[in-house]
């Protein structure tokens, strides 16, 4: 995975509560075997009319919203446990969503294929989405090494929490065995040190 450790990104807004897995990337979608074209399809039934033209009242297809953040209303990610989600909300280019509430499994999801979910309170999601349709152009800055969230064009910021163990293999670019194999030296002096070692 990629390293992240600070963004400063536009915000695309998606102010919908309960946006689940099957509307983040429809069934029909998941037959490929490798992670790469699902961004292609990710909000396939709302981005998309039955002739495949945009819908222009859809946000991802209005040209005013762009970025690296994406900004959902609360319960995102509810439903079906497909890793699909994380995988074509990654491969679309977002780095980042926020929302008020994540489904514990998407959650875990996203930290496993390096897009990072970030809880917020309900009063901070709404300062959020009032501020960008306010000023499309303004932008959050979010710091994972500080753990923290900013509004750039108010300063309001906040501090969110993340799993220690996540936070590394995010700034460090790590998948789990990434990280197992980060740490070889030291599992290997621990192998030949301990009794009955098969390294002697």
């Amino acid at each position: 995975m990629k390293k992240f450790e600070k963004l400063t990104s536009r915000v695309v807004p998606l102010p919908i509560e309960n946006i689940d897995t099957d509307q983040i990337i429809p069934a029909r979608f998941l037959k490929a075997t490798t992670r790469e074209g699902f961004g292609d399809n990710l909000f396939r039934d709302w981005r998309f009319d039955s002739d495949n033209q945009p819908k222009a009242d859809f946000v991802m297809n209005d040209p005013t919203y762009s970025g690296k953040i994406l900004v959902a209303g609360k319960n995102f990610g509810c439903g079906s446990s497909r890793e699909h989600a994380a995988w074509a909300i990654q491969d679309y280019g977002f780095d980042v969503v926020i929302s008020s509430f994540f489904a514990d499994i998407f959650k875990g999801n996203a930290l496993n294929n390096g897009v990072l979910p970030i809880t917020v309170p309900d009063a901070f999601l709404e300062k959020i989405f009032e501020t960008v349709f306010a000023n499309p152009n303004a932008g959050l800055t979010v710091d994972l090494e500080a753990q923290t969230v900013t509004i750039n064009d108010t300063g309001d910021n906040f501090e969110f929490e993340i799993n220690a163990y996540k936070k590394s293999c995010l700034i460090n670019g790590y998948d789990d065995i990434d990280f197992i194999l980060s740490h070889k030296a030291e599992i290997e002096e621990f192998e030949r040190t301990r009794p009955f070692s098969f390294y002697r």
